[in-house]
């Protein structure tokens, strides 16, 4: 009888529990860093709506501009390397922000971001193939759901440090526009100084927590690839992409799982306001509570994944739970009330499931040529940055407002989620053609 495999292997144990805690700190930087679009438009009052939101583009931007460089890193050198690089990148990055504040330069602060990215590129694009290599293939897909876990712990780590030490914290949202400008100039200084201090703190102690890993990790013996090599033909490696369905189209998924992901956890603010404007003053909502049950059922459905993989084919599952999130999105359009706002906030169990398995389903089966396929799919990140903006333009069709007309019978934020429904589609149809044609047996 075959003995059954192990998602860990005692060997690799102390090794993934580093790597794994990798993926905490990139959720914890990506949730930190969302409500910032929205407190330096607070702080510095000169910024348009589109100048502040280019901290999104400055995030983002930052993984697609570095990933296929550090996924030719790793290719040559090895996981290690990659891992090292990033997070030096990643706490050059979060430290830049003491100058920036003390410069009071907006441009300074997205430098700093964008240099921080660079190393969050360099550490998803490592980590991810190297737990997928760290034991057999077979429980490959289940490996990286585990170790995918522990990114929502991160990320809620994220939201309550933003919350509480940042936006609850900032002395501008004292003022309404009236108000601030009756200041002096001197006390508006004062004002705008404290509140760049409040953003820059969390990212420095952020950046000398990050140097502590540093040295942690350049201590640790890493297991290295007997077959690693160092050809680093591009033109041949991509024609071997072109060639693979399963990837090119986890690709594809991967671009409208992310868009479908950021819209759902952005627009849930908007989503909430227009609940409020029906409730009194003491009956009011608090968006942030529910984005953060959001992300605990998100962490719940991590786990839940991680077991269910062990009976049910990684393909067929995804399809399954993008049908799940299909229906849970239609809620959130057509249902009133609260009863909208709960189908919301339960899309994202169902979306717990889809980075890691369309990642592990997409390198199946690459070898070394995973260290560069996984650019891909990291670049594919940037459908975070393409898809909200056409969100916000639904949400712009009848003004400023977020339920200015009706569409389809129900506000411009409750239609506007159709969006993401289409891109769970893609994401169902990946699911099935996995199971169906790419990946038939079990996984």
């Amino acid at each position: 009888m075959k003995e059954k495999q192990k998602i860990i292997e005692k060997k690799y144990l102390i090794v993934f529990i580093l790597i794994t805690s990798l993926f905490a700190l990139w959720g914890f930087a990506n949730d930190m860093t969302n409500p910032m679009v929205s407190a330096f438009k607070k702080i510095l009052k000169e910024l348009s709506n589109t100048e502040a939101s280019l901290i999104q583009l400055a995030f983002y931007g930052g993984y697609a501009t570095m990933a296929i460089p550090a996924a030719l890193f790793i290719k040559k050198f090895s996981y290690k390397s990659g891992i090292l690089v990033g997070l030096s990148l990643y706490a050059i990055g979060a430290l830049l922000f003491y100058p920036a504040a003390s410069y009071e330069a907006f441009g300074f602060f997205l430098a700093a971001l964008y240099i921080l990215t660079f190393g969050l590129a360099f550490l998803e694009t490592t980590a991810n193939p190297f737990v997928l290599s760290m034991g057999s293939p077979e429980t490959a897909t289940r490996r990286l759901n585990l170790a995918q876990s522990f990114n929502p712990i991160g990320s809620l780590s994220g939201m309550l440090v933003a919350q509480l030490y940042i936006i609850s914290a900032l002395k501008s949202d004292d003022y309404d526009s009236v108000a601030y400008n009756m200041l002096s100039s001197a006390e508006q200084a004062v004002v705008r100084a404290n509140d760049l201090q409040i953003i820059r703190n969390p990212y420095v102690i952020l950046g000398l927590f990050v140097i502590i890993m540093l040295a942690v990790l350049a201590f640790v013996k890493m297991p290295r690839k007997e077959d690693q090599n160092h050809d680093l033909n591009f033109k041949q490696t991509v024609k071997r992409f072109r060639s693979s369905k399963r990837y090119y189209e986890g690709v594809i998924a991967q671009v409208f799982y992310v868009g479908a992901q950021i819209m759902v956890w952005t627009f849930i603010f908007q989503y909430v306001d227009v609940l409020n404007e029906s409730r009194a003053a003491d009956q009011q909502l608090t968006a942030t509570w529910y984005n953060m049950s959001a992300m605990i059922l998100f962490l719940t459905g991590r786990a839940i994944c991680t077991y269910l993989l062990k009976f049910i084919n990684s393909g067929r599952l995804l399809m399954i739970f993008a049908i799940l999130a299909i229906v849970a999105t239609a809620g959130a359009i057509f249902l009133p009330g609260m009863a909208g706002l709960f189908s919301l906030v339960a899309i994202s169990i169902f979306m717990s499931l889809m980075f890691p398995t369309i990642y592990g389903i997409a390198l199946r089966d690459l070898g070394e040529d995973a260290k560069l396929a996984s650019a891909g799919l990291v670049m594919a990140i940037v459908g975070g940055a393409l898809m909200p903006p056409l969100q916000g333009r639904i949400l712009d069709i009848g003004g400023d407002k977020f339920n200015d007309v009706l569409i389809m019978g129900v506000p411009e934020v409750n239609f506007s989620y159709i969006l993401p429904m289409l891109c769970f589609v893609v994401v169902a149809v990946y699911g099935y053609r996995s199971f169906k044609y790419h990946l038939p047996e079990k996984s």
